[in-house]
């Protein structure tokens, strides 16, 4: 593995761990020329999944793609890069246990829109409006509005004694 600071081929491996699930690797690394600690993931290469987007183009599916879309989704959010990991592995493998070869984008955007309600509504209504590409501002409104009467949603009201 090259060093991301003086791309030394030469590092050691100071600590590795599985996930939760079992199906990656972390790895904390250091350099042996500059001292540099840096992470990498192991998985398993599974088939390549091929993504149907709505005009009927193919693509494979591409983890980063998934991973910058939540990054961008949760800017500013009180969510955490751990979180956002977690989420991007759940999706991916929700994705390759179904099995099959491919899978419209449609099915990802609602898997993605589903997690991310669950995580932080902030997060969901900003992915929301990319996802679902809202005309108008009562487009927008009616999700919001659908967020606010959801009898799940906590009560996030700060009240003063």
């Amino acid at each position: 593995m090259r060093c991301p600071a003086c791309q030394s081929l030469n590092n050691t491996v100071v600590d590795s761990r599985l996930n939760k699930e079992g199906n990656s690797t972390r790895r904390r690394r250091n350099c042996d020329n500059c001292q540099h600690r840096f992470t990498t993931y192991e998985r398993v290469e599974e088939t390549s999944l091929m993504v149907v987007k709505k005009d009927g183009r193919r693509e494979p599916f591409d983890r980063q793609k998934l991973l910058n879309g939540l990054l961008r989704a949760c800017e500013k959010c009180a969510v955490s890069m751990d979180q956002i990991e977690n989420l991007t592995n759940e999706i991916e493998l929700s994705l390759q246990e179904k099995g099959e070869k491919e899978v419209p984008s449609s099915a990802i955007g609602a898997e993605v829109m589903k997690r991310l309600r669950e995580l932080d509504e902030v997060a969901y209504v900003r992915f929301a409006s990319v996802y679902r590409q809202f005309k108008d501002v009562n487009e927008f409104m009616m999700e919001v509005k659908e967020i606010i009467k959801d009898p799940k949603r906590e009560n996030t009201y700060i009240t003063t004694s």
